[in-house]
């Protein structure tokens, strides 16, 4: 009896046991099976962690290395012409000597440290802002000083041999880069003024006939990857991006397509400017340069404006008689145009994606046309450089209406590179002014000194902007 209850109680364990067994493969067998997206996450909380990859232009360095790496481009494609620059500066405003730069480049910082101690809340507190700060100016001047002792290149002035990278510039967009990382977040207002301010420091540097463009482009890009690196090894050291991260990033923006831009482009006469006058037979090319921004009230409309200037040489032409005989070795010799415009107007914007992005507008306003000079030119010509002034030009201000697209690739939502092309128009009247000797004559100066022309000034530009949306 016991030995039959004993067998009895160990079949009962072992029936248990494979009741168990089968309950677990059949609970096994209902378990639902998860996709891939599911296991990853469950990976993920579990610590293990898969990172999709990121595209090449949203990663973090990349993303502040497109400023500096633009403007040292600038710098090495302008090298080769900066004598060329600097006589637009000489024709047009060879006396220029006004010495805001040398203040001018210090304000954004002023601005930093007066928000500050108006209790207005930036990036971070004051300490470590002036620790930031500190480290980006160390590493400008680090960088500066030992390419312009290196390079030892001469001012345009001769005055020394240490024009290049311009010092000015870089201190003036350090500054600017330190206003922009402090309260840039807080309104890009003071963005666009501190780069605004930085810019027009530079231009100063340029039309003092301190530096060439190249040393001005170099220097920004200097300022600006220099207070990168200033903020970047002291918030590694704080182990964060800023003091007052999580106050600033409730600020959000409208996600309108307001901009601000630099551009500089290749102007295409459509139309011989000088016809009428008889100074030239060809179609100009010169270039163009200048501010373009717009405010946006939409996704698609807003109002913009534009302030450029535009230059255009004037080749040299044979001296003929009406029958068609040469005049020797004599030909004339016209001063270049140059056009100051500014116009404002609608602007329409439409985006393809993230990334691109068409705007179109309409613009009108007004263009004013330096004076300029014409020369007789010729080896037996007993005068410095062997010409000699047989009159000048003075155009009337006139208006001036221009149309254009845009097309934008978007680095990052603050920051494009747009390619544009403009069609400009302005109806020029230039009166010419003879020399003293014509007017000596009574018919001559009758005839010569009240000559009036009507030219059609036409124009295609195509070029590049640096686009800073708002």
């Amino acid at each position: 009896m016991k030995k039959l209850a004993l067998a009895s109680g160990i079949l009962l364990h072992l029936y248990c046991i494979k009741a168990q067994d089968t309950t677990q493969i059949k609970t096994q067998d209902t378990v639902p099976s998860r996709n891939l997206r599911e296991d990853i996450v469950l990976i993920n909380s579990s610590g293990c962690i898969f990172r999709e990859k990121t595209p090449f232009f949203k990663r973090e360095w990349v993303k502040k290395s497109v400023a500096p790496a633009l403007l040292f481009t600038a710098a090495a494609s302008t090298w080769g012409e900066k004598e060329n620059i600097r006589e637009v500066r000489n024709r047009y405003l060879p006396n220029f000597k006004v010495k805001y730069d040398d203040y001018l480049q210090y304000a954004p910082a002023v601005a930093v440290y007066g928000l500050k101690l108006a209790g207005v809340k930036g990036r971070n507190n004051l300490g470590r802002a002036t620790l930031s700060y500190g480290t980006s100016l160390a590493i400008m001047a680090i960088l500066v000083n030992s390419i312009k002792y290196t390079a030892k290149v001469e001012r345009p002035d001769g005055s020394k041999n240490n024009s290049f990278p311009s010092g000015h510039a870089a201190m003036a967009f350090t500054n600017a880069s330190f206003l922009h990382k402090e309260y840039g977040m807080v309104n890009p207002a003071y963005s666009i003024a501190g780069y605004g301010s930085a810019a027009i420091t530079g231009l100063g540097r340029n039309l003092n006939n301190r530096h060439w463009v190249p040393d001005i482009l170099a220097g920004a890009g200097i300022g600006i990857i220099s207070t990168e690196l200033g903020y970047f090894f002291i918030d590694k050291i704080y182990k964060n991006k800023g003091d007052n991260l999580s106050i600033l990033s409730r600020i959000e923006g409208n996600d309108y397509p307001s901009f601000l831009s630099l551009k500089m482009g290749t102007a295409l006469g459509t139309t011989n400017f000088l016809r009428e006058s008889e100074l030239d037979d060809k179609k100009q090319i010169g270039f163009e340069g200048g501010l373009e921004g717009a405010y946006f009230f939409s996704k698609k409309w807003g109002v913009g404006a534009d302030v450029t200037f535009s230059s255009f040489p004037i080749k040299s032409q044979r001296i003929t008689f009406d029958d068609g005989q040469d005049f020797g070795d004599h030909e004339i010799k016209t001063q270049s145009l140059g056009f100051l415009a500014a116009g404002i107007g609608p602007y329409f914007s439409h985006e393809f994606s993230d990334k691109w992005q068409l705007t179109l507008k309409v613009t009108g306003g007004y263009a004013a046309t330096a004076s300029g000079k014409v020369f007789v030119k010729g080896s037996d010509v007993d005068a410095p450089n062997h010409e000699l002034q047989i009159a000048r030009y003075k155009p009337k201000p006139a208006f001036r209406w221009n149309t254009g697209a845009a097309m934008t690739y978007k680095f990052n939502p603050g920051l494009g590179l747009t390619f544009y092309t403009d069609y400009n128009q302005i109806n020029s009247t230039i009166r010419y002014y003879f020399s003293d000797e014509i007017k000596e004559s009574a018919e001559l100066d009758q005839e010569l000194n009240h000559l009036i022309a009507k030219e059609k000034i036409n124009y295609i530009t195509l070029g590049l902007r640096l686009t800073a949306y708002f």
